[in-house]
């Protein structure tokens, strides 16, 4: 296992860890998974997940393994009806918080991240309420050993990085989401997302990278934008390439992914190579959103790019989504239907039909 060190504090971290958004099974089938994620050397895990049952699983690995390990736990995601949730609201964030650390059978988490920040209105929620604050005190108590965040936003991800406390942070990074083809193509977020891991490579922040295969849509050749299949290995390997990235951390569901997962570090140079994605032209991509937000900025107020992200990865199986889009500001059923976004749509895409579709398909997972 290849392992990187942090800048703010010298840890080594495996450059493979784990997600647990989508494990499953018993709880002495997750134990079984994470014991042998660990033998095999990997030692960062993120602490989001779908449901608060694998929770359980967890908490028997790491048993006696404290020092082996670290934990990127999530202030705002919250499971006290069992499934996953989203809040900001401070005495819910204390309860969750206390209720890991007692679980874990720990007194602190190595990273405590603020938990999917995407827009500017959030970050000003979280500086109001009191989380900040909290989570600063906990650091100054020695609770959580790194300041860090979660977001799918470069602008938003940007403003937190200038607080200048920012040890590590949690970006979606895989080629769909860092499209570019030429100086021609590099449009809207792609140059802001690049510029965003360089200022974090130059700040010393880490990231850890969530969402490598794009909720799995690069591994199918019908749903990936490139209208091409790429191999999990092949973009782990991407995403290591971007500046500032620590460890790659891809949801598994059981032992069989954990194994497909491990496979990376005995994968040859040629197994790794990437280069294919430039064979990639844009008119391949035409027709499908890959989340530019070159259609930016929208009459009505919406991130088209983020509803069609949080859509195509809640229909991939990613239960957080779900909660994600609905804590958005504008929705997909407020679109107007003025047309400023498909005149100005490099790959075509048919907004107004989707945002349809979109507003249908959340309206029934409401339900």
């Amino acid at each position: 296992m290849e392992y990187r060190e942090l800048p703010h504090g010298g840890e080594k971290i495996s450059v493979l860890g784990l997600g647990m958004g989508y494990i499953s099974g018993t709880t002495e089938e997750i134990a079984e998974v994470i014991r042998t994620a660990i033998k095999n050397g990997i030692n960062y895990f993120d602490l989001a997940a779908a449901e608060r049952a694998p929770y359980v699983g967890y908490a028997e690995a790491f048993a006696g393994q404290r020092d082996k390990i670290y934990t990127q736990m999530h202030f705002g995601a919250t499971y006290e009806n069992g499934k996953y949730g989203w809040t900001r609201d401070l005495a819910t964030i204390k309860r969750v918080f206390e209720w890991e650390l007692d679980l874990f059978q720990t007194d602190y988490t190595d990273m405590g991240f603020i938990h999917c920040t995407d827009d500017m209105d959030d970050l000003q929620t979280i500086k109001r309420n009191g989380i900040w604050d909290y989570m600063k005190e906990l650091k100054a108590e020695g609770k959580i050993r790194h300041l860090g965040f979660s977001s799918h936003n470069p602008e938003v991800a940007r403003r937190l990085l200038d607080t200048g406390m920012m040890d590590m942070c949690m970006f979606s990074i895989n080629p769909a989401y860092d499209y570019e083809k030429g100086d021609e193509y590099g449009i809207g977020e792609v140059q802001e997302r690049a510029r965003f891991y360089r200022d974090c490579e130059s700040m010393g922040v880490g990231i850890s990278v969530m969402k490598p295969f794009g909720g799995g849509q690069l591994l199918d050749a019908k749903l990936s934008p490139f209208k091409q299949a790429l191999t999990k290995n092949q973009c782990i390997q991407y995403a290591l390439d971007r500046p500032a990235v620590m460890t790659v951390l891809p949801g598994i569901r059981n032992m069989q992914d954990l194994e497909e997962i491990l496979s990376y570090a005995k994968a040859t140079a040629e197994e790794r190579d990437y280069s294919v994605i430039g064979n990639f032209t844009p008119q391949k991509a035409y027709g499908t959103c890959v989340y530019c937000n070159h259609c930016q900025p929208c009459p009505a107020g919406l991130n088209v790019g983020l509803i069609n992200k949080y859509y195509d990865l809640a229909k991939a199986g990613d239960i957080m989504a779900v909660g994600h889009y609905q804590k958005l500001n504008r929705h997909a059923d407020d679109c107007i239907k003025c047309g400023h976004c498909e005149a100005r749509c490099p790959f075509h895409v048919k907004q107004e039909t989707r945002m349809e579709e979109i507003a249908v398909y959340f309206k029934q997972c409401d339900k």
